[in-house]
């Protein structure tokens, strides 16, 4: 169960140990290159959200699976640094997830994961406590993520959805989930646009996309808008995406409205990328304020 009295937020994803090699291009099919020392780093899209939450502030618990091994305590030791509650993690008999991460000169990565302990959760592991915010992403079983999304419209609990890894989804969980959070490439496989609006059609009641070094967009029942980000110098991206997900359901769930929670967020993501690696990278809420 949660131990905190209240929680602002429950993070439902996966926890994943980053294994990320630095290389100068990624390989071709059936090519080798050489690439640098592997570092080993917490990572996993459930997690990270959590962590970026936890090091802004908010009352956060994690929902998630790891395995009886080194890696697990590696993630639950980084969790428990950042502030966040762990005790909704289960250990599972299936080894912790890894995060296979190749990152080139630009900071751009590729990234292939192997589930591992993430694929053991169960819809009887979703609890949502006292949360005002659910903030749900994929690499875990769908049909525990749409139990949860529908939990929370049941408990009146706000769920944020980040559709990540693209997956179809039941067209009543799309109707509660607000937002949606959706890379460009998400958006165009999900509705064939980058436009919100496009994706508003398919029922959410409010949409985020993200747009990488040039910001955010959204759309909700008042409109468009556009939310750009700073200039930075990018290091590394592992994580930006997460990073921008855990702060919007910071956000939201302290009060600020869907636009204010987006601007937050966008800084945050675009912080995240100046230092190396996901959860080591994010920000305290002084840090971009």
């Amino acid at each position: 169960m949660v131990t905190s009295n209240l929680m602002d937020i429950v993070v439902l994803g996966s926890a994943n140990a980053d294994l990320v090699v630095n290389v100068d291009r990624r390989p071709g099919p059936g090519e080798t290159v050489i690439g640098s020392d592997t570092t080993v780093l917490p990572g996993g899209k459930g997690a990270n959200a959590a962590v970026a939450a936890g090091r802004l502030g908010a009352a956060v618990a994690f929902l998630g699976a790891v395995g009886p091994d080194g890696y697990g305590d590696l993630l639950l030791d980084s969790l428990r640094s950042a502030g966040v509650d762990v005790g909704l993690v289960r250990r599972s008999d299936r080894p912790t997830g890894i995060a296979y991460i190749t990152v080139t000169r630009d900071g751009e990565n590729s990234i292939v994961v192997s589930p591992g302990a993430n694929g053991s959760l169960t819809v009887g592991d979703v609890r949502l406590g006292t949360a005002r915010v659910l903030a749900a992403s994929l690499e875990v079983p769908v049909p525990v993520v749409e139990h949860a999304v529908a939990r929370a419209s049941a408990s009146g609990v706000r769920a944020v959805l980040n559709l990540a890894p693209a997956a179809r989804l039941s067209a009543a969980t799309l109707s509660t989930v607000d937002p949606l959070v959706v890379n460009e490439h998400e958006a165009e496989w999900l509705a064939g646009s980058i436009d919100p609006r496009r994706l508003l059609d398919l029922g959410p009641r409010s949409v985020v996309i993200t747009l990488g070094a040039r910001g955010a967009v959204l759309a909700d029942s008042s409109g468009v808008h556009e939310i750009p980000a700073p200039k930075v110098e990018p290091v590394d991206t592992t994580g930006a995406g997460d990073a921008f997900t855990g702060a919007l359901a910071t956000g939201l769930a302290t009060g600020r409205d869907l636009v204010a929670a987006a601007e937050l967020a966008v800084l945050v993501a675009a912080f995240s990328v100046t230092r190396p690696g996901a959860q080591p990278s994010y920000p305290t809420l002084a840090e971009v304020s």
